[in-house]
């Protein structure tokens, strides 16, 4: 994933994907709206509260984190490895 102000893009192989925001290349790609903002707060470490998800930060020191929606539908477990 790259992105900039109006344009993100994912790139698989050969193939690019461009898209308008971030939002809309994560929406695209896994089926649902991931809330970006918290999703940078939460790889920051910090716990921002998004109505319906929950974000677990315990394994954060691990590399790991882990969110889960539970509305609205559907709902989705969101896990993130980070690589040292």
């Amino acid at each position: 994933m790259r992105w900039s102000p109006g344009d993100a893009r994912l790139e698989t192989g050969r193939d690019v994907r461009h898209f308008t925001s971030v939002d809309a290349l994560l929406q695209e790609t896994t089926g649902a709206p991931i809330p970006v903002a918290a999703l940078f707060d939460w790889l920051d470490g910090k716990s921002t509260a998004m109505n319906g998800w929950a974000a677990d930060l315990t394994q954060r020191s691990n590399g790991r984190i882990q969110a889960r929606r539970s509305s609205p539908e559907p709902r989705m477990d969101l896990r993130i490895v980070l690589d040292p």
